[in-house]
């Protein structure tokens, strides 16, 4: 039969196209496309998405705060024991 693996029938009436995985440039255009634009989407969406994770954090940390004096035994309330 002399073909390769997967080239074993033909197709009529499909037009395929392929590109050769040696021809491929996997990062071509990262610095120069992929850098800008993403500089660009994380300016866009900074304010979305930062002042919830800030506003969570100060409610967070006030609550821990919170319940750490509250946990806190009164040491007046242990003047007279002996």
């Amino acid at each position: 039969m002399g073909h390769g693996f997967g080239q074993l029938h033909k197709l009529r009436g499909i037009i395929t196209y392929r590109v050769s995985p040696f021809e491929l440039k996997a990062f071509s255009g990262m610095i120069s496309h992929g850098l800008p634009n993403m500089v660009r989407r994380i300016r866009e969406e900074i304010f979305y998405v930062v002042p919830p994770f800030v506003i969570a954090y100060v409610v967070y940390d006030q609550v821990e705060k919170e319940h750490h004096r509250l946990m806190k035994k009164n040491p007046a309330d242990y003047e007279n024991d002996q």
